[in-house]
């Protein structure tokens, strides 16, 4: 559910108080439009430069998104903007350095495309740091139809999970993800098949957004957990050549070898999408 955005000239005194002991003098603010999870988003001009403002009042029930966001920022700063500070008091507020740039575009032949993958793989790469974020077994096991396959989500990895367009930050030539309110560990192969719904909700194909996502990621993915799909009802299914749902990864039966890699059972439309 979408968190009411509001000012910086909304937050109650203290609260700016707070930030400028950290920025100094706040000098113009910006309020950003994008995003759900936050109450208040602005680019503050200051006296020691600009910053990234984002913060929720400490009684929202989500407030915890913002321990989850800072604690895990030192692991990928490589590929998001650095956290520059935290306040904590009747607001939590985390400051960012600013990256100027814009957001990326999804569409069949966009140039973005390939930096995104580049970033998502280089993600790919990174072991989860041991840390309280969200378990992919647990965090999707609803979705599955049989509880055996629960064990597909298993795996070492960071994932980000939240690839839609204005998560994306294009900058000097580099694809950066933002907004890690829901980082979580789970399989290498988790990801991907996230990027892939939001390709096919930009405009691809879902052959199309295949094969964008599976000539950069899969090269050199760890597989941290075994990915033979059990064979029962869902692999059969991943045989029928009926049309498949317009979130579906896929729409025509796959090889025995890419079914494998993806794990690839109907339910992970639905786990990619929440």
């Amino acid at each position: 559910m979408a968190v009411e955005r509001i000012h910086w000239e909304d937050l109650p005194a203290r609260a700016r108080w707070e930030v400028e002991t950290k920025t100094g003098t706040v000098y113009s603010t910006e309020t950003v439009s994008e995003g759900l999870n936050s109450a208040i988003a602005a680019i503050l001009t200051t006296e020691t430069g600009r910053v990234f403002v984002k913060g929720l009042h400490r009684d929202y029930p989500r407030r915890w998104t913002q321990d989850r966001e800072a604690a895990i920022n030192s692991a990928i700063s490589h590929l998001s903007p650095r956290l520059l500070w935290r306040v904590e008091d009747e607001w939590d507020l985390l400051g960012f350095e600013v990256v100027d740039g814009r957001h990326a575009d999804y569409t069949p032949g966009s140039a973005d495309l390939p930096l995104l993958v580049s970033t998502m793989a280089d993600l790919g790469k990174v072991p989860c740091p041991d840390l309280p974020v969200k378990l992919a077994e647990q965090r999707w096991e609803s979705y599955v139809s049989d509880p055996a396959y629960v064990r597909l989500f298993e795996g070492d990895r960071l994932l980000h999970t939240d690839y839609n367009p204005v998560n994306v930050l294009i900058s000097d030539g580099r694809a950066l993800l933002i907004d890690w309110a829901w980082p979580t560990r789970g399989a290498g192969w988790i990801d991907p098949a996230c990027l892939i719904i939001r390709l096919i909700a930009g405009g691809h194909t879902a052959a199309q957004a295949e094969v964008v996502v599976h000539a950069h990621a899969f090269r050199g993915l760890r597989a941290s957990t075994p990915m033979e799909v059990p064979r029962s009802s869902a692999t059969r299914r991943c045989r029928c050549r009926r049309p498949a749902p317009a979130r579906c990864l896929s729409a025509s039966p796959r090889p025995r070898s890419t079914r494998r890699r993806w794990g690839c059972v109907w339910g992970c439309c639905r786990m990619c999408c929440r």
